[in-house]
């Protein structure tokens, strides 16, 4: 497979007008290796109107959910045909262990194949009403959809946005970010392949501040469905209030991981690492806050540090790394301003933090205690390789500790004891809260937050509501 070199508009690989390149730079070695056209304004316009068009004239948005079906189940076939080449692209360009990108592309297949055999499965209701007559709702595509995707997971965001979107009948436009647009663009040709009608799927790779604000403004775009940084959030937000646009939003997070001294500490402590450190720490649903009931506080501390220290640091393509560098420089620096934040504000950096002797935006996972739980360190999204551990004494303690950010995505909680479990997960403000393990994301089920972590829910059956809107008919009687 070709690695994409052009945006993608009415079912063809195209350039961009203004004439302007993004640059991708290799996080293993700092050098670039590959670069893409930068859309402007001029394609969002095109694209905005390609996709109206094909929505209103009802190539895709009127077919049946069979016909629908049957494309995005062999889109999901050529993702699974080329899963390999689609890996080795994203290891390279967002910097992540190939193990990981391959788990990721298939999980994108998967989206695609779950929606196409869910939407047959989807409609409106029959509802009696008191003036007799049949009343019945349908589930009906919004129309234009701007899906915007981070850059930490980008061919699995791009699928749990597109799937559901184009399974509903809609047209979408999707917006990767400009770090890392190889996966998404990629998408197009195989799209295109699959049968899906020209028009349908238009893929703009470009900045942000060049282009975010005029598609979330843009009138034909009647619905923004965003993943990324809750500040970002909040502008989208904003902006699309002026024409009341369909929204859904997942953004940050400071999970929490809450271990309990009657749970299994070691396999707790065991499995911390990854939980917070996979993917470099760059997730939004990390438990970067380890919240440890303080008796067994110092024999947890201690073997996640040592879990910690033999996690293997490496090449993305490297079968055996499990951890790789940042995507950037900017985000590598932003980790190490947090670690010299957490040591003035008496913090001790227990492990990690350190840069290879080597090429690549790496740094060491480090684990920080000592910290009061109001530091900055323990209470804002930090998005790289650092935990901060604190210890509580009470259960209520354990939960003031847990809610106590702005944030409400994903957490864990361990503890053998199954009614605290059930009163825990009243308690905890998590959208996604799991018990004796730290798995987050299960493709049938909703994922999302609360408070500041974002409105809507992608995944599950859940996420054929953000892209549809609910019609009421009723048929008088005779």
């Amino acid at each position: 497979m070709q690695i994409p070199d052009a945006l993608w508009l009415a079912g063809q690989a195209r350039s961009s007008a203004s004439g302007g390149w993004l640059e991708l730079i290799d996080p293993s070695t700092e050098e670039v290796w590959h670069r893409v056209p930068a859309a402007g304004t001029a394609e969002v316009d095109e694209a905005a109107a390609l996709a109206d068009e094909t929505f209103r004239n009802g190539v895709w948005s009127a077919a049946s959910p069979y016909q629908r079906a049957t494309v995005l189940f062999r889109l999901a076939a050529l993702l699974r045909e080329h899963s390999e080449d689609l890996a080795r692209m994203e290891a390279r360009n967002v910097g992540k262990p190939i193990a990981d990108a391959r788990d990721e592309v298939l999980g994108a297949a998967k989206a695609f194949e779950y929606y196409a055999g869910g939407i047959s499965r989807f409609g409106g209701e029959t509802i009696p009403v008191s003036g007799g007559g049949f009343d019945f709702t349908l589930r009906v595509p919004i129309g234009v959809v701007a899906a915007i995707v981070p850059w930490n997971f980008p061919c699995p965001m791009a699928a749990w946005k597109c799937a559901p979107a184009l399974a509903t009948g809609n047209s979408v436009i999707l917006k990767p970010a400009s770090l890392t647009p190889l996966t998404a663009l990629a998408l197009g040709p195989l799209a295109e392949e699959a049968g899906l009608p020209a028009g349908v799927l238009q893929i703009l790779a470009g900045r942000g501040s060049a282009i975010g604000d005029y598609l979330v403004q843009h009138p034909l775009v009647r619905k923004i469905a965003f993943t990324g940084e809750t500040a970002t959030g909040a502008r989208i937000l904003s902006l699309a209030a002026a024409d009341i646009k369909r929204v859904s939003l997942e953004l940050g997070g400071k999970s929490p991981n809450v271990i309990f001294a009657d749970a299994d500490v070691e396999t707790a402590a065991a499995r911390a690492p990854l939980a917070v450190f996979g993917n470099t720490g760059q997730d939004c649903c990390a438990r970067s806050r380890v919240i440890v009931e303080a008796s067994v506080y110092d024999r947890f501390l201690d073997a996640f540090v040592a879990a910690t220290e033999a996690l293997v640091l490496g090449e993305p393509l490297d079968e055996a790394t499990q951890v790789g560098p940042l995507v950037s420089a900017g985000q590598r620096a932003t980790s190490e301003d947090y670690l010299a934040l957490a040591r003035s504000e008496c913090g001790r950096v227990v492990c990690g933090g350190e840069r290879l002797r080597r090429k690549g935006w790496f740094l060491t996972p480090a684990i920080v205690d000592g910290l009061p739980s109001d530091s900055r360190v323990a209470q804002e999204e930090i998005f790289g390789p650092v935990a901060c551990v604190l210890p509580f004494g009470t259960e209520d303690e354990a939960v003031a500790l847990a809610n106590g950010v702005r944030y409400g995505l994903s957490g864990s909680l361990w503890t053998r004891d199954l009614d605290r479990a059930l009163r825990l997960s009243r308690r905890l403000e998590c959208g996604v809260l799991s018990v004796n393990t730290n798995s987050s994301v299960h493709l049938e089920a909703p994922f999302g937050g609360l408070k500041q972590s974002g409105m809507g829910r992608d995944l599950g059956m859940e996420a054929l509501r953000l892209y549809t809107e609910v019609r009421n008919i009723y048929v008088a009687s005779a």
